[in-house]
């Protein structure tokens, strides 16, 4: 499971539950993960970043007016990488 509701301390708990049922039934290896913050480790993404040895996977652009329609194509499960949000001309 990635990501998950922000907020609450509660609110991931029914999806882990159903995560949990659904374990045996499926042929993919689910797991629990909790992963912290750490400074020192987006310094190192970022080099990697711009070494070219990484590089994200954006799925779609919108322009900042189209804040709505993003979170519309995100809640409708079509991303397949990173929406991204553009400030600026592009």
């Amino acid at each position: 499971m990635v990501g998950g509701p922000s907020g609450r301390w509660l609110a991931p708990v029914p999806r882990l539950l159903r995560m949990l049922a659904l374990s045996p039934f499926v042929s993919q290896q689910l797991l629990m993960v909790h992963a912290r913050r750490n400074g020192g480790d987006l310094v190192v993404i970022g080099e990697l970043m711009e070494s070219g040895k990484i590089t994200p996977v954006i799925d779609k652009c919108f322009a900042l007016r189209e804040v709505p329609e993003a979170i519309r194509y995100v809640e409708k499960g079509h991303a397949r990488g990173k929406v991204v949000i553009t400030l600026g001309a592009s």
